[in-house]
């Protein structure tokens, strides 16, 4: 009783499987879902950024590509070489830069965003052309240049590469501040590539990189996101306030990881946005070795997820109550229905065998059928304990009868060896012959009669037994017998073949004209013991064959053959698939019996 309740009823077991099959996994599942999409779309955001920047950063190169091509025309103008020389010679000088001014006006008029176009010759002669100046001789951004006039001509003289210079502020004109990036060139004179003739700067409004790079796209309300770029020394050239331009927000010696929480601190610092929900996804142009970052406010993107959230747990909180109820539903009537199974067989238990389990409309098909099933079993009880109190009563009727017609065996021999003796006082020895072989093959068929022999000792009683059948026919047919040497040690059951040969001397040659005869062969072949028992009587009908093949004795001459049918009964009952009998025979022919035991694996 301890043990039993310990145990778990079933109401029990089935909640906790309702637990581990449906609600442990539905959460699960609800909980990957939600944070599969929220890295989805966290992924497909971050991909579609990467893709802008990328896309972005080829613009930056295309149309820095453009300014650079009217930079190369105007260090290659084979003209624009000699006016340079002639001023570094001091000849024709006011011709000449009127000249190379004319030449510049019209490559910086092809171009938009090119405020100022200057060169600076070898003899420190600065000539420009700038929008930024109302004066048609001055240069506007030269003189708020970081970089002195001197040291920038050396930079740019100092190799055939085109050199940028970041955004810095250049002047105000028209009430408005103007910045220029610049880039710079040395004059190349092909007919002497060495000589050092001087240098061109284009200068360019930092309004291209607004543009280009989307940096001012939401200068109105920035707090929804923008582009910067941060040149390769690690100051600002394009923001969308101005006053941001030129500051040094990061090293040029750091790594992208490094650049990138300086990029973050640099917009924490801002203050442009009032939540924390701030990406920053940054592009370098290997070429400029600039960073277009990218700054963008996922706030909206976080409240879409959260909403979403919220719609996957109240999907989730009425998945689970419909669930419970609907299971809660079938536990509740599947629990009836084995209580009802259950007080059902305690009844029985306690001796009530009359009682059945009640089937109801509601009790599911599996239950019912376990119901059913019982109620036949009971049935099949209360008829087997009927049949069975039956079979008492006829038993203790045949102990009695049994008691009362019993005969002693030492009886029996006893007196067939007082009737021998006085045969034998009469000279009648045939009679005694026959006598004692009866006595002998009574003994060996009385004593234990299911016992184990050798194959010896069971021909040795057959023998005796034919001579007796012999006898009684007048000696109407003749019996060989061959057993090979190995088999006669093995061991079989006693009485095994003696059916058969009866029904052979019996039906086989009842009614049979001619000489009749009957051979046994023993011989083994590897593990099998073959036994083939043969005689030329007058044989079997085929469908009687088929019959006994299938040990098929319902009907028909079952009483002519209720040996054969026992002696296959038994071999199948003591031997199972260790061995066979087959059965063949013609009409007028006679019949054969073939039996073989599997002797490999046991002696009998």
């Amino acid at each position: 009783m301890n043990r039993h309740k310990k145990k778990k009823s079933i109401r029990q077991q089935l909640i906790g499987a309702f637990l581990i099959t449906s609600i442990i996994p539905l959460i699960l599942l609800t909980f990957f879902s939600y944070f599969n999409s929220t890295n989805l779309v966290k992924n497909n955001i971050d991909t579609l950024i990467e893709n802008n920047l990328q896309q972005t950063s080829g613009s930056l190169g295309v149309w820095l590509e453009s300014y650079e091509d009217l930079l190369y025309q105007l260090y290659t103008d084979d003209n624009l070489v000699i006016l340079v020389d002639n001023i570094n010679r001091n000849e024709n000088v006011a011709l000449s830069i009127n000249q190379m001014r004319r030449t510049m006006r019209a490559i910086q008029d092809s171009k938009d965003y090119i405020e100022s176009i200057t060169i600076i010759t070898e003899s420190s002669k600065v000539i420009s052309t700038d929008r930024l100046n109302q004066v048609t001789t001055g240069n506007s951004w030269m003189g708020a240049f970081s970089m002195p006039q001197q040291r920038l001509y050396d930079d740019i003289s100092s190799d055939n590469l085109i050199h940028y210079y970041p955004t810095e502020f250049a002047a105000t004109f028209a009430n408005q501040k103007h910045y220029l990036f610049h880039m710079g060139h040395r004059i190349i004179d092909y007919k002497d590539i060495v000589k050092q003739s001087g240098v061109v700067i284009v200068s360019i409004n930092e309004r291209l990189l607004n543009q280009v790079a989307g940096a001012g796209k939401n200068q109105i309300d920035p707090s929804k996101g923008f582009n910067f770029i941060v040149d390769d020394t690690g100051r600002v050239i394009s923001f969308y306030n101005q006053n941001q331009l030129s500051k040094q927000i990061t090293s040029a010696n750091d790594d992208e990881q490094e650049r990138q929480d300086d990029y973050r601190r640099y917009i924490s610092d801002l203050g442009v946005f009032e939540n924390e929900n701030i990406e920053i996804h940054s592009k370098r142009n290997e070429i400029l070795g600039w960073d277009i970052v990218n700054v963008s406010d996922q706030s909206s993107v976080v409240e879409r997820l959260d909403s979403q959230r919220r719609i996957i747990i109240f999907v989730f909180g009425c998945s689970i109550l419909a669930l419970a109820v609907i299971i809660f539903s079938m536990m509740s009537r599947l629990t009836r229905s084995i209580d009802i199974v259950i007080n059902t067989i305690r009844k029985t238990g306690n001796g009530n065998m009359m009682v059945n389990v009640p089937i109801d409309d509601k009790m599911p098909s599996e239950i019912e059928l376990i119901a059913l099933t019982y109620n036949t079993t009971v049935e099949k009880l209360r008829y087997s304990i009927s049949k069975e109190k039956k079979a008492i009563k006829k038993q203790k009727d045949a102990e009695i009868t049994a008691l009362e017609a019993q005969i002693n065996p030492h009886f029996l021999y006893n007196t067939l060896d007082t009737i021998n003796w006085m045969a034998i006082d009469k000279d009648e020895y045939e009679i005694s012959n026959a006598i004692s072989t009866l006595a002998v093959i009574l003994r060996y068929a009385i004593d234990r009669s299911n016992q184990i022999v050798t194959v010896k000792d069971e021909i040795e009683w057959l023998k005796k037994y034919i001579y007796l059948q012999q006898t009684r026919l007048k000696n109407t047919f003749y019996c060989d017998i061959h057993v090979e040497p190995q088999v006669l040690d093995v061991k079989v059951h006693k009485l095994l073949l003696q059916p058969f040969v009866e029904n052979a001397i019996i039906h086989g040659f009842e009614g049979a004209s001619g000489i009749h005869y009957f051979t046994i062969a023993i011989e083994q072949r590897k593990s099998i013991m073959s036994i083939r028992l043969q005689d030329n009587g007058k044989g079997m009908n085929e469908a009687l064959v088929k019959k006994m093949n299938q040990c098929d004795f319902s009907d028909g001459d079952k009483k002519n053959h209720i040996g054969v049918m026992n002696a296959i009964s038994r071999i199948q009952m003591y031997y199972g698939d260790k061995a066979k009998v087959h059965i063949s025979s013609v009409l007028g022919q006679g019949t054969i019996v073939e039996i073989q035991i599997n002797i490999e694996e046991r002696s009998i």
